[in-house]
Protein backbone atom coordinates (compact mmCIF):
# COMPACT_ATOMS: atom_id res chain seq x y z
CA UNK A 1 0.00 0.00 0.00
CA UNK A 2 1.42 3.52 -0.69
CA UNK A 3 3.22 5.19 2.04
CA UNK A 4 1.36 8.88 2.59
CA UNK A 5 2.69 12.04 5.23
CA UNK A 6 0.21 14.11 6.70
CA UNK A 7 1.11 17.13 8.47
CA UNK A 8 -0.87 17.63 11.50
CA UNK A 9 -1.26 21.52 13.38
CA UNK A 10 -1.89 20.40 17.10
CA UNK A 11 -4.30 23.38 18.57
CA UNK A 12 -4.74 23.72 22.49
CA UNK A 13 -1.61 23.21 23.40
CA UNK A 14 0.88 26.06 25.12
CA UNK A 15 2.85 27.13 21.71
CA UNK A 16 3.39 26.14 18.41
CA UNK A 17 3.53 22.20 17.66
CA UNK A 18 3.04 20.17 14.42
CA UNK A 19 3.31 16.38 13.98
CA UNK A 20 4.18 14.99 10.43
CA UNK A 21 3.39 10.79 10.47
CA UNK A 22 3.67 8.75 7.91
CA UNK A 23 0.67 6.19 6.70
CA UNK A 24 0.71 2.76 5.11
CA UNK A 25 -2.90 2.78 5.12
CA UNK A 26 -4.57 3.80 8.24
CA UNK A 27 -1.09 2.91 10.49
CA UNK A 28 1.32 5.25 11.17
CA UNK A 29 5.03 3.80 10.45
CA UNK A 30 7.02 7.02 11.25
CA UNK A 31 6.17 10.51 12.87
CA UNK A 32 8.07 13.47 13.30
CA UNK A 33 7.16 15.83 16.21
CA UNK A 34 8.15 19.34 14.82
CA UNK A 35 9.27 22.59 17.33
CA UNK A 36 8.45 25.12 15.21
CA UNK A 37 9.70 28.08 17.43
CA UNK A 38 13.31 28.29 18.43
CA UNK A 39 14.45 28.86 22.47
CA UNK A 40 16.55 31.94 22.75
CA UNK A 41 17.10 32.09 26.93
CA UNK A 42 20.39 30.87 27.02
CA UNK A 43 21.57 32.99 24.81
CA UNK A 44 20.32 35.46 25.79
CA UNK A 45 21.71 35.26 29.23
CA UNK A 46 25.45 34.63 28.39
CA UNK A 47 27.44 37.77 29.65
CA UNK A 48 25.13 38.92 32.27
CA UNK A 49 24.93 38.92 35.87
CA UNK A 50 24.03 35.49 37.70
CA UNK A 51 20.97 36.54 39.36
CA UNK A 52 19.59 37.57 36.03
CA UNK A 53 18.14 34.42 35.39
CA UNK A 54 15.67 35.44 38.35
CA UNK A 55 14.26 38.25 36.31
CA UNK A 56 14.60 36.41 33.09
CA UNK A 57 13.61 32.69 33.13
CA UNK A 58 10.36 33.37 34.39
CA UNK A 59 9.29 35.10 31.28
CA UNK A 60 9.94 31.83 29.50
CA UNK A 61 6.63 30.77 30.06
CA UNK A 62 3.46 32.51 31.18
CA UNK A 63 2.36 29.20 33.04
CA UNK A 64 4.93 28.17 34.83
CA UNK A 65 7.22 31.13 35.77
CA UNK A 66 7.01 29.68 39.26
CA UNK A 67 8.87 26.92 38.55
CA UNK A 68 11.69 28.97 36.00
CA UNK A 69 12.25 30.68 39.29
CA UNK A 70 12.71 28.40 41.32
CA UNK A 71 14.88 26.43 39.30
CA UNK A 72 17.04 29.44 39.10
CA UNK A 73 17.42 30.02 42.73
CA UNK A 74 18.08 26.92 43.24
CA UNK A 75 21.12 26.64 40.88
CA UNK A 76 22.66 29.81 42.41
CA UNK A 77 22.44 28.48 45.71
CA UNK A 78 24.13 25.03 44.65
CA UNK A 79 27.01 27.24 42.87
CA UNK A 80 27.85 29.24 46.01
CA UNK A 81 26.72 26.43 48.35
CA UNK A 82 24.33 28.73 50.43
CA UNK A 83 21.75 27.61 53.02
CA UNK A 84 18.01 27.75 52.38
CA UNK A 85 16.10 27.89 55.82
CA UNK A 86 12.47 26.03 56.34
CA UNK A 87 10.71 28.98 56.06
CA UNK A 88 11.72 30.00 52.86
CA UNK A 89 10.97 26.52 51.17
CA UNK A 90 7.77 25.89 52.44
CA UNK A 91 6.48 29.09 51.02
CA UNK A 92 8.86 28.12 47.39
CA UNK A 93 7.34 24.68 47.23
CA UNK A 94 3.66 25.88 48.40
CA UNK A 95 3.73 28.87 45.43
CA UNK A 96 5.04 25.86 42.77
CA UNK A 97 2.05 23.81 43.90
CA UNK A 98 -0.10 25.95 43.80
CA UNK A 99 1.06 26.69 40.25
CA UNK A 100 1.02 23.04 39.33
CA UNK A 101 -2.85 22.82 40.38
CA UNK A 102 -3.95 25.41 38.36
CA UNK A 103 -2.05 23.91 35.47
CA UNK A 104 -3.16 20.68 35.75
CA UNK A 105 -7.07 21.68 36.04
CA UNK A 106 -6.85 24.23 33.04
CA UNK A 107 -5.03 21.50 31.38
CA UNK A 108 -7.57 18.87 31.87
CA UNK A 109 -10.72 20.21 31.33
CA UNK A 110 -9.66 23.46 28.90
CA UNK A 111 -6.85 21.58 26.80
CA UNK A 112 -7.78 17.63 26.65
CA UNK A 113 -11.28 17.32 27.31
CA UNK A 114 -12.63 19.14 24.31
CA UNK A 115 -11.85 16.73 22.09
CA UNK A 116 -14.10 14.17 23.79
CA UNK A 117 -17.27 16.28 22.50
CA UNK A 118 -15.83 15.99 19.01
CA UNK A 119 -18.62 14.88 16.29
CA UNK A 120 -17.09 11.37 15.95
CA UNK A 121 -18.32 10.60 19.34
CA UNK A 122 -21.88 11.74 19.06
CA UNK A 123 -23.48 8.46 19.25
CA UNK A 124 -21.60 7.40 22.70
CA UNK A 125 -24.10 6.61 25.51
CA UNK A 126 -22.44 8.97 27.93
CA UNK A 127 -22.09 11.82 25.60
CA UNK A 128 -25.09 13.58 26.58
CA UNK A 129 -23.68 13.71 30.28
CA UNK A 130 -19.99 14.46 28.48
CA UNK A 131 -20.79 17.51 26.59
CA UNK A 132 -22.83 18.65 30.14
CA UNK A 133 -19.41 18.88 31.93
CA UNK A 134 -16.83 19.23 28.90
CA UNK A 135 -18.43 21.65 26.71
CA UNK A 136 -15.57 23.97 25.94
CA UNK A 137 -16.14 26.97 28.00
CA UNK A 138 -20.03 26.11 28.93
CA UNK A 139 -19.39 22.91 30.59
CA UNK A 140 -20.29 22.61 34.89
CA UNK A 141 -17.21 21.51 35.84
CA UNK A 142 -14.95 23.32 32.83
CA UNK A 143 -16.68 25.89 34.53
CA UNK A 144 -15.37 24.92 38.20
CA UNK A 145 -11.89 24.45 37.09
CA UNK A 146 -11.94 27.71 36.16
CA UNK A 147 -12.86 28.73 39.53
CA UNK A 148 -10.68 26.49 41.08
CA UNK A 149 -7.45 27.47 38.59
CA UNK A 150 -8.30 31.32 39.44
CA UNK A 151 -8.52 31.39 42.88
CA UNK A 152 -5.05 28.63 43.21
CA UNK A 153 -3.06 31.18 42.15
CA UNK A 154 -3.89 34.09 44.71
CA UNK A 155 -1.89 32.14 46.84
CA UNK A 156 1.35 33.37 44.34
CA UNK A 157 0.16 36.40 44.50
CA UNK A 158 0.70 36.80 48.55
CA UNK A 159 4.03 35.69 48.50
CA UNK A 160 5.05 37.09 44.85
CA UNK A 161 3.20 40.51 44.33
CA UNK A 162 1.86 38.83 40.75
CA UNK A 163 1.17 36.13 39.07
CA UNK A 164 2.87 34.84 36.34
CA UNK A 165 6.32 36.30 36.29
CA UNK A 166 7.03 36.87 39.76
CA UNK A 167 9.98 37.58 41.20
CA UNK A 168 10.10 37.12 44.86
CA UNK A 169 12.90 33.76 45.77
CA UNK A 170 16.21 34.84 46.01
CA UNK A 171 19.75 32.65 46.40
CA UNK A 172 19.18 32.26 50.43
CA UNK A 173 15.43 32.49 50.72
CA UNK A 174 12.73 34.44 49.73
CA UNK A 175 11.94 38.45 49.70
CA UNK A 176 9.57 38.25 52.55
CA UNK A 177 8.64 36.12 54.97
CA UNK A 178 5.09 34.64 55.71
CA UNK A 179 2.76 36.39 58.16
CA UNK A 180 -0.47 34.98 60.05
CA UNK A 181 -2.37 37.13 57.98
CA UNK A 182 -0.80 35.25 54.99
CA UNK A 183 -1.87 31.35 56.51
CA UNK A 184 -5.27 32.57 56.83
CA UNK A 185 -5.45 33.83 53.70
CA UNK A 186 -3.75 30.90 51.93
CA UNK A 187 -5.85 28.15 54.08
CA UNK A 188 -9.23 29.93 52.95
CA UNK A 189 -8.12 29.68 49.49
CA UNK A 190 -6.59 26.02 49.63
CA UNK A 191 -9.98 24.80 51.49
CA UNK A 192 -11.90 26.78 48.69
CA UNK A 193 -10.25 24.42 46.37
CA UNK A 194 -10.58 21.61 48.08
CA UNK A 195 -13.75 22.02 48.48
CA UNK A 196 -14.36 22.29 44.21
CA UNK A 197 -12.31 19.17 43.55
CA UNK A 198 -14.00 17.02 45.65
CA UNK A 199 -17.66 18.13 44.91
CA UNK A 200 -16.79 18.34 41.10
CA UNK A 201 -13.30 16.46 40.10
CA UNK A 202 -13.39 13.38 42.51
CA UNK A 203 -17.61 13.19 43.76
CA UNK A 204 -15.85 12.26 47.47
CA UNK A 205 -13.08 13.57 50.15
CA UNK A 206 -9.72 13.67 49.54
CA UNK A 207 -8.81 11.74 52.22
CA UNK A 208 -11.29 8.72 50.28
CA UNK A 209 -9.16 9.69 47.06
CA UNK A 210 -5.82 9.52 48.19
CA UNK A 211 -6.82 6.16 50.00
CA UNK A 212 -7.37 4.67 46.95
CA UNK A 213 -4.22 2.03 47.05
CA UNK A 214 -5.01 -0.81 43.63
CA UNK A 215 -6.94 -1.11 40.49
CA UNK A 216 -9.70 -3.19 41.95
CA UNK A 217 -10.19 -0.66 44.76
CA UNK A 218 -10.34 2.53 42.40
CA UNK A 219 -12.83 0.38 39.79
CA UNK A 220 -15.15 -0.70 42.86
CA UNK A 221 -15.07 3.15 43.64
CA UNK A 222 -15.59 3.86 40.42
CA UNK A 223 -18.80 1.81 40.39
CA UNK A 224 -20.75 4.22 42.75
CA UNK A 225 -22.99 6.44 40.82
CA UNK A 226 -21.75 9.80 43.14
CA UNK A 227 -18.10 8.48 41.65
CA UNK A 228 -19.07 7.73 38.25
CA UNK A 229 -20.97 11.27 37.88
CA UNK A 230 -17.72 12.92 38.83
CA UNK A 231 -15.95 14.66 36.40
CA UNK A 232 -12.88 11.80 36.93
CA UNK A 233 -15.87 9.30 36.89
CA UNK A 234 -16.84 10.43 33.40
CA UNK A 235 -13.36 11.18 32.12
CA UNK A 236 -12.46 7.81 32.84
CA UNK A 237 -15.38 6.04 31.29
CA UNK A 238 -15.54 7.95 28.43
CA UNK A 239 -11.87 7.58 27.64
CA UNK A 240 -12.14 3.86 28.32
CA UNK A 241 -14.83 3.93 26.13
CA UNK A 242 -13.16 4.92 23.43
CA UNK A 243 -10.11 2.64 23.78
CA UNK A 244 -7.56 5.58 25.00
CA UNK A 245 -6.04 2.71 27.68
CA UNK A 246 -5.00 0.92 24.68
CA UNK A 247 -2.87 3.76 23.18
CA UNK A 248 0.15 5.97 23.65
CA UNK A 249 2.35 4.08 25.59
CA UNK A 250 5.54 5.59 24.22
CA UNK A 251 8.81 5.37 25.61
CA UNK A 252 8.09 3.43 28.61
CA UNK A 253 10.73 4.71 31.00
CA UNK A 254 9.50 7.63 33.55
CA UNK A 255 11.85 9.82 34.57
CA UNK A 256 11.23 12.30 38.03
CA UNK A 257 14.23 14.30 39.68
CA UNK A 258 11.44 13.97 43.14
CA UNK A 259 8.87 16.58 43.97
CA UNK A 260 8.85 19.27 46.61
CA UNK A 261 12.14 19.83 47.93
CA UNK A 262 12.32 19.26 51.88
CA UNK A 263 12.33 21.89 53.98
CA UNK A 264 13.94 20.25 57.01
CA UNK A 265 16.99 18.55 54.92
CA UNK A 266 17.28 21.11 51.53
CA UNK A 267 20.61 22.43 52.71
CA UNK A 268 24.15 22.49 51.99
CA UNK A 269 26.56 20.65 50.04
CA UNK A 270 23.21 19.21 48.20
CA UNK A 271 25.42 16.38 47.55
CA UNK A 272 21.93 14.45 47.34
CA UNK A 273 18.11 15.08 46.36
CA UNK A 274 15.65 15.11 49.80
CA UNK A 275 12.38 15.55 48.27
CA UNK A 276 8.92 14.29 50.10
CA UNK A 277 7.80 11.99 46.19
CA UNK A 278 11.01 10.43 45.68
CA UNK A 279 12.68 10.82 42.02
CA UNK A 280 14.28 8.49 39.78
CA UNK A 281 13.89 6.73 36.70
CA UNK A 282 10.91 4.34 36.85
CA UNK A 283 10.81 1.31 34.17
CA UNK A 284 7.63 0.31 33.21
CA UNK A 285 8.47 -3.37 32.55
CA UNK A 286 9.62 -5.29 35.55
CA UNK A 287 8.06 -1.55 38.04
CA UNK A 288 11.99 -1.02 38.71
CA UNK A 289 13.21 2.32 40.42
CA UNK A 290 16.72 3.47 39.72
CA UNK A 291 18.21 6.14 41.84
CA UNK A 292 18.05 9.76 39.80
CA UNK A 293 21.69 10.73 38.53
CA UNK A 294 22.01 14.09 37.05
CA UNK A 295 24.86 13.08 35.27
CA UNK A 296 23.61 10.53 32.74
CA UNK A 297 21.28 13.84 31.29
CA UNK A 298 22.64 14.79 27.82
CA UNK A 299 21.16 16.41 24.52
CA UNK A 300 21.23 15.65 20.98
CA UNK A 301 20.81 17.76 18.13
CA UNK A 302 21.24 15.75 15.33
CA UNK A 303 18.06 15.81 14.29
CA UNK A 304 17.73 19.23 15.52
CA UNK A 305 18.31 22.97 13.86
CA UNK A 306 21.20 23.77 15.75
CA UNK A 307 25.18 23.54 15.10
CA UNK A 308 25.71 20.51 14.97
CA UNK A 309 28.09 18.76 17.66
CA UNK A 310 28.69 14.48 17.46
CA UNK A 311 26.54 12.43 20.22
CA UNK A 312 24.48 13.88 23.55
CA UNK A 313 26.34 16.52 25.48
CA UNK A 314 25.68 17.13 29.13
CA UNK A 315 23.94 20.47 30.12
CA UNK A 316 27.91 21.79 31.30
CA UNK A 317 29.41 21.19 28.25
CA UNK A 318 25.74 21.91 25.99
CA UNK A 319 25.23 25.00 23.45
CA UNK A 320 22.34 26.20 22.05
CA UNK A 321 23.66 27.47 18.84
CA UNK A 322 20.64 28.17 16.29
CA UNK A 323 21.69 26.85 13.24
CA UNK A 324 18.24 26.21 10.50
CA UNK A 325 18.83 24.04 7.42
CA UNK A 326 15.33 23.75 5.85
CA UNK A 327 15.29 20.69 3.11
CA UNK A 328 17.77 18.11 5.33
CA UNK A 329 16.84 15.25 7.66
CA UNK A 330 16.44 18.24 10.48
CA UNK A 331 12.92 19.00 11.62
CA UNK A 332 12.63 20.63 14.87
CA UNK A 333 13.80 23.31 17.20
CA UNK A 334 13.79 20.77 20.24
CA UNK A 335 16.44 19.45 21.10
CA UNK A 336 16.91 15.55 22.01
CA UNK A 337 17.52 14.89 26.21
CA UNK A 338 18.71 11.32 26.91
CA UNK A 339 19.36 9.98 30.65
CA UNK A 340 22.02 7.99 29.31
CA UNK A 341 20.71 6.02 26.26
CA UNK A 342 17.23 6.02 26.83
CA UNK A 343 14.12 8.32 25.73
CA UNK A 344 12.05 8.67 28.63
CA UNK A 345 8.43 10.36 29.80
CA UNK A 346 8.56 12.71 32.39
CA UNK A 347 5.14 14.18 33.84
CA UNK A 348 2.89 13.71 35.97
CA UNK A 349 2.68 10.12 35.43
CA UNK A 350 6.59 9.69 36.01
CA UNK A 351 6.24 11.47 39.22
CA UNK A 352 3.71 9.65 40.70
CA UNK A 353 5.30 6.22 39.68
CA UNK A 354 8.30 7.25 40.66
CA UNK A 355 6.73 8.66 44.21
CA UNK A 356 5.16 5.15 44.84
CA UNK A 357 1.66 5.92 44.52
CA UNK A 358 0.05 2.55 44.45
CA UNK A 359 -3.07 3.59 43.03
CA UNK A 360 -0.86 4.45 40.19
CA UNK A 361 1.81 1.63 39.86
CA UNK A 362 -1.19 -0.86 39.75
CA UNK A 363 -3.03 0.95 37.20
CA UNK A 364 0.14 0.50 35.12
CA UNK A 365 1.12 -3.04 35.86
CA UNK A 366 -2.47 -4.06 35.38
CA UNK A 367 -2.50 -2.12 31.72
CA UNK A 368 0.91 -0.68 30.79
CA UNK A 369 1.12 3.51 30.00
CA UNK A 370 -1.52 4.75 28.54
CA UNK A 371 -3.53 8.19 27.35
CA UNK A 372 -6.19 7.64 29.34
CA UNK A 373 -3.92 6.81 32.66
CA UNK A 374 -1.48 9.62 31.91
CA UNK A 375 -4.51 12.21 31.99
CA UNK A 376 -5.69 10.35 35.22
CA UNK A 377 -2.48 10.51 36.73
CA UNK A 378 -2.46 14.33 35.97
CA UNK A 379 -5.95 14.65 38.45
CA UNK A 380 -4.65 12.15 41.51
CA UNK A 381 -1.35 14.05 41.67
CA UNK A 382 -3.55 17.55 41.97
CA UNK A 383 -5.15 15.75 44.95
CA UNK A 384 -1.87 14.57 46.20
CA UNK A 385 -0.75 18.00 45.68
CA UNK A 386 -3.85 19.62 47.35
CA UNK A 387 -2.87 16.95 50.90
CA UNK A 388 0.63 18.33 50.87
CA UNK A 389 -0.11 22.27 50.57
CA UNK A 390 -2.98 21.48 53.81
CA UNK A 391 0.39 19.99 55.36
CA UNK A 392 2.57 22.53 54.36
CA UNK A 393 0.68 25.19 55.97
CA UNK A 394 0.60 23.94 58.93
CA UNK A 395 4.50 23.80 59.23
CA UNK A 396 4.70 26.82 58.28
CA UNK A 397 2.46 28.18 60.92
CA UNK A 398 5.43 26.87 63.13
CA UNK A 399 8.00 28.88 60.83
CA UNK A 400 6.39 32.17 61.21
CA UNK A 401 9.15 34.69 62.82
CA UNK A 402 11.68 32.69 61.75
CA UNK A 403 14.31 33.80 59.06
CA UNK A 404 13.15 33.70 55.84
CA UNK A 405 16.29 35.11 54.04
CA UNK A 406 20.19 34.23 54.59
CA UNK A 407 22.18 36.82 52.84
CA UNK A 408 24.58 35.56 50.42
CA UNK A 409 28.35 36.80 50.60
CA UNK A 410 28.73 39.68 48.01
CA UNK A 411 31.42 37.64 46.28
CA UNK A 412 29.16 34.33 46.26
CA UNK A 413 28.66 34.29 42.61
CA UNK A 414 31.97 35.45 41.18
CA UNK A 415 32.89 31.62 39.67
CA UNK A 416 31.45 28.09 39.50
CA UNK A 417 28.61 26.40 38.15
CA UNK A 418 25.23 25.11 39.30
CA UNK A 419 22.18 23.16 38.64
CA UNK A 420 18.58 22.97 40.22
CA UNK A 421 15.73 21.10 39.08
CA UNK A 422 12.14 20.91 40.07
CA UNK A 423 9.04 19.19 39.10
CA UNK A 424 6.83 21.63 37.25
CA UNK A 425 3.30 21.23 36.44
CA UNK A 426 4.98 18.72 33.13
CA UNK A 427 7.38 17.28 34.76
CA UNK A 428 11.16 17.68 35.33
CA UNK A 429 12.89 21.00 34.95
CA UNK A 430 16.90 21.94 34.74
CA UNK A 431 18.54 24.82 34.99
CA UNK A 432 22.47 24.45 34.56
CA UNK A 433 24.75 27.50 34.77
CA UNK A 434 28.73 28.18 34.54
CA UNK A 435 29.59 31.72 36.28
CA UNK A 436 33.25 33.36 35.47
CA UNK A 437 34.45 36.52 36.51
CA UNK A 438 31.06 37.57 37.73
CA UNK A 439 29.62 37.10 34.30
CA UNK A 440 27.35 34.06 33.19
CA UNK A 441 29.55 31.80 30.38
CA UNK A 442 26.82 29.05 30.06
CA UNK A 443 23.60 28.43 30.46
CA UNK A 444 21.42 25.40 29.48
CA UNK A 445 17.36 24.68 30.44
CA UNK A 446 15.96 21.13 29.73
CA UNK A 447 12.30 21.60 30.22
CA UNK A 448 9.71 18.73 30.74
CA UNK A 449 8.30 19.35 26.76
CA UNK A 450 11.69 19.01 25.71
CA UNK A 451 11.80 15.47 26.91
CA UNK A 452 8.58 14.34 25.79
CA UNK A 453 8.64 16.15 22.76
CA UNK A 454 12.16 15.36 21.44
CA UNK A 455 12.72 14.18 17.76
CA UNK A 456 15.34 11.22 16.89
CA UNK A 457 18.78 11.21 18.65
CA UNK A 458 22.24 10.58 17.33
CA UNK A 459 21.64 7.30 17.03
CA UNK A 460 18.28 7.45 15.56
CA UNK A 461 15.83 6.60 18.57
CA UNK A 462 12.48 8.37 18.11
CA UNK A 463 11.28 10.83 21.01
CA UNK A 464 8.98 9.75 23.65
CA UNK A 465 6.26 11.60 21.75
CA UNK A 466 7.20 10.01 18.36
CA UNK A 467 7.04 6.80 19.59
CA UNK A 468 3.78 6.99 21.43
CA UNK A 469 1.53 7.29 17.85
CA UNK A 470 4.11 4.92 15.81
CA UNK A 471 2.14 2.17 15.58
CA UNK A 472 -1.46 4.03 15.82
CA UNK A 473 -4.18 3.10 13.25
CA UNK A 474 -6.38 6.14 12.79
CA UNK A 475 -9.96 5.67 12.10
CA UNK A 476 -9.82 8.68 9.93
CA UNK A 477 -6.80 10.15 8.47
CA UNK A 478 -8.31 13.69 7.54
CA UNK A 479 -8.97 13.59 11.29
CA UNK A 480 -6.17 12.30 13.15
CA UNK A 481 -8.32 12.93 17.15
CA UNK A 482 -6.08 10.23 18.12
CA UNK A 483 -3.09 11.89 17.76
CA UNK A 484 -4.54 14.62 19.35
CA UNK A 485 -5.80 12.28 22.54
CA UNK A 486 -1.80 11.18 22.46
CA UNK A 487 -0.11 14.31 22.57
CA UNK A 488 -2.34 16.15 24.85
CA UNK A 489 -2.38 13.85 27.70
CA UNK A 490 1.27 15.09 28.41
CA UNK A 491 0.04 18.83 28.82
CA UNK A 492 2.27 20.24 25.38
CA UNK A 493 4.26 23.18 26.53
CA UNK A 494 6.18 24.27 23.06
CA UNK A 495 6.57 27.78 24.40
CA UNK A 496 9.35 26.12 27.03
CA UNK A 497 10.58 24.44 24.48
CA UNK A 498 11.65 26.64 21.82
CA UNK A 499 11.17 30.42 21.03
CA UNK A 500 11.42 31.31 17.08
CA UNK A 501 8.67 32.02 14.68
CA UNK A 502 9.69 30.56 11.36
CA UNK A 503 7.62 32.58 8.74
CA UNK A 504 6.11 30.82 6.19
CA UNK A 505 2.52 29.15 4.43
CA UNK A 506 1.78 26.17 5.26
CA UNK A 507 -1.40 23.91 4.39
CA UNK A 508 -1.91 21.29 7.66
CA UNK A 509 -5.09 19.31 9.25
CA UNK A 510 -6.13 21.08 12.14
CA UNK A 511 -6.67 18.80 15.94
Amino acid sequence: MARTTLDIDLNRVEGDLEFQVDLDGKRVVDARCVGTLFRGFEQLLIGRAPKDGLVITPRVCGICGTAHLYTAALALERLAGLPVTPHATLVRNLCLMAENVQSDLRQSFLFFTPDFVHPRYAGQPLFAAIEAAFAPLKGSVVRSALTASRKVVELVAIFGGQWPHSSYMLPGGITRGATARDLIDCQDIVDQVIEIYERDIIGDSLDNWLALDGSDAFFAWLDKPAHAGSAIGLLTRFARGIGLQHIGAGARHFLSAGSWHDPQRWQPPYTDTPTLLAGGIYHADGGRLDPFSPEHINEHVRHSWYRPYPGGLHPFQGETVPDYQPDTDRYTWAKAPRYGEQVVETGPLADLLTGGDALIRSLQAREGPNAWLRQFARLRRTGLTLHFMKTHLAELGRQLGTPHYLPPPADAFETGEGYGFVQAARGTLGHWLQVNDGRISRYQIVTPTAWNASPRDSAGRHGHWEQSVIGLELADPADPVEIGHIVRSHDPCLVCTVHFVQRGERHRYGV
